[in-house]
Formats: C-alpha cells, structure tokens, sequence
C-alpha cells in the first residue's frame, strides 16, 4: 500500500448549514485545536515533507466551512503551501453577507489566489433550503454565482441526486446554468457521517433511466455503479494508495507537535493498516456480501465501507475506524 500525501486538518471554522448528509456529522459544535496553532504545526510539517518525503502531497484544511474570519490570510496559507483548495474554493455554508460584503469578499477571494468556486446543491429552491436546514441558502448561493462570475472567478456546481429529487434535477440544471455555473456534475451522496441516513432514498437504476438525457450525462458512470455491476467479475478495482489524515484537536495538538514527523506518518500508516487487516480482501467482500441484483447505485469506496460494516457486526468486531473523516485516518483509492 503506497502513501501518495498526508491532510493537516483542524475543524475550527463552523458552518452556516445543517446538510442532511454531512460528511463531518456537523452538530454545532468545534472540536479542532486553535486555528494558529494548527497552521504553524502544518507548515513546519509542510517543510520537513519538502525537504525529506517530496513526493508526498500535502494539504492542510480548518474547518466544517471554508468561511474563515481571517479567510484572506487563511488562502495566502493554502496557496503557500500548493493546497488545492486554495484555487478551488468550497463556498457552501457561508454565512448571509450583504451584497456590498459579497462582493468585497469575492474580490478579495480572487486576490488572494483563488480561481474557481464549487457549489452543492440538493434540488430546487425549497427542496434545497430543507435539505440544508437554512431558509435562504439556494437564493444567497445563486446570487454568489452570478457575483463570482461578474469578479471573474470561474464557478462550478455539484448535485447529489437521490430518488428523492431526481425530479428536479433537470429545472436545477437550468436554473444553475442561468446563473453562471459551469461544470455541473450530478453525484450519488456518500454514506459517511449523516449521509448514512439517506440510504433510503439511494438512486437506483429504473429512476436514473427516466432522467432527461441531459442529466443522465453528467453522472460520471465509471465512477457510479450499481451494487450489480460491481459484483460482475474484474470490476472491484484493487485499493492500491492512500491519503493519511491528521485531524488535530485540544486534546491532541501538544502529543503530535512532540512526535517527529516521520513517527507521526508512521502511527497513521499502522492505524490504516490495522483497520483494513481485520477485513477479508475486496474480493471476498463482495462474494460474501454483494447482491448480484441490486440496482441501488454506489461508488466502490461506499459499497466496500457498508460491506465491512456488516462483516464488523458479523464478527462482533470493534475497530478504530481510519474511515471516519471528523478523526485521524485515513484514505484508501
């Protein structure tokens, strides 16, 4: 198993949203080290990556939200350090600003290096704010848009699609395409932290099929699969590189400054190695857990995750899980 990079990642930043789905289980409450700090540490470790492993990628991410009260500085930071998330700027759940704040934001977003904003979107206007749990949200975001493109930043869209909004998603795609977005891309929701619950409402294949065609094109099939087409023979393919994740913490900041860098790659690449060690390989996951007709759609990390799931609980098996992204880990591709 090869590690390509390691994220520095300290959740100090809240978020203005409550999405139904989201990947950190965001409960209003911050448990990152003090963002100073962590910047300090992730530039020395940045550093000594440069220096000692420069094949290794590095990034280095604050918060629940990108909407740091110091967001210029924070970008200089990103950029400093070739984080992609520096020029590709996640703008969901920022704050409300007037639209005088908006656009002084937005200028300064782009002076500061940033190049291209992304945008999630859940479904038309009233579908969307529920989704969020923020009245609002859909009209601020697509005023953002049509703001961004006017400062010369470059936007693009995500939409997660579900049996649950399939119907809109053509109006949707108009109505970003309207405003400005470029680059939509429609995507089945992951199942990690509160995407869980959406399981229910997992697209399948028969409500795919009476997209419109023009939705049905931006789905990216190789990466979305049906549980079905990825029991057929040769198309698991074999986890090869992984990410490492460093998640610092109050509790945890002072025992990882103490720790040499190379130590602290290593503890990370053995809490991966112990996790996926208790689980039978890919293939035999499938064989024992796949239904070979199953038109649910997934990714293969999804479909992979829910069957160690259900290994775990078979076996009565307790794990530190590398998978949850709120701690340290990491991730397997």
């Amino acid at each position: 198993m090869q590690t390509t990079g390691i994220m520095i990642q300290t959740l100090c930043v809240p978020c203005a949203c409550r999405c139904r789905y989201c990947l950190l289980d965001w409960d209003g409450k911050l448990p990152g080290a003090a963002f100073d700090r962590s910047r300090d540490y992730a530039l020395r470790f940045y550093s000594w990556i440069k220096e000692n492993r420069p094949a290794l990628s590095f990034h280095f991410s604050f918060g629940f939200s990108m909407d740091h009260p110091a967001l210029f500085d924070a970008l200089d930071v990103l950029n400093g350090i070739g984080s992609v998330s520096g020029r590709f700027l996640q703008f969901d759940g920022f704050t409300f600003r007037s639209d005088e704040a908006l656009r002084e934001l937005l200028t300064g977003i782009r002076a500061h290096g940033a190049e291209t904003l992304n945008f999630t979107f859940y479904g038309t206007e009233a579908y969307h704010d529920r989704f969020a749990a923020r009245p609002g949200d859909y009209a601020f975001m697509l005023k953002t848009i049509r703001f961004a493109k006017a400062t010369g930043l470059r936007v693009t869209a995500g939409i997660p699609l579900t049996t649950e909004n399939a119907g809109q998603a053509a109006s949707l795609l108009h109505a970003l395409t309207d405003a400005g977005a470029e680059d939509i891309r429609f995507f089945v929701p992951h199942a990690e932290g509160r995407g869980k619950h959406l399981e229910p409402i997992r697209l399948t294949a028969d409500v795919f099929e009476q997209l419109p065609r023009e939705v049905k094109a931006k789905l990216n099939r190789n990466v979305y699969k049906t549980e079905a087409a990825f029991c057929e023979p040769g198309a698991i393919k074999e986890e090869t590189a992984r990410m490492l994740l460093l998640s610092l913490t109050p509790e945890t900041v002072e025992a990882w400054e103490r720790t040499p860098f190379d130590e602290t790659i290593r503890r990370l690449e053995e809490l991966d190695e112990t996790y996926y060690a208790a689980f039978p390989s890919q293939t035999e996951l499938v064989r024992t857990f796949g239904d070979p007709r199953s038109d649910r759609f997934y990714t293969q990390r999804d479909l992979l995750a829910a069957y160690r799931m259900r290994f775990a609980a078979a076996h009565g098996l307790s794990l530190y899980d590398v998978t949850n992204e709120r701690q340290s880990g990491s991730r397997r591709y």
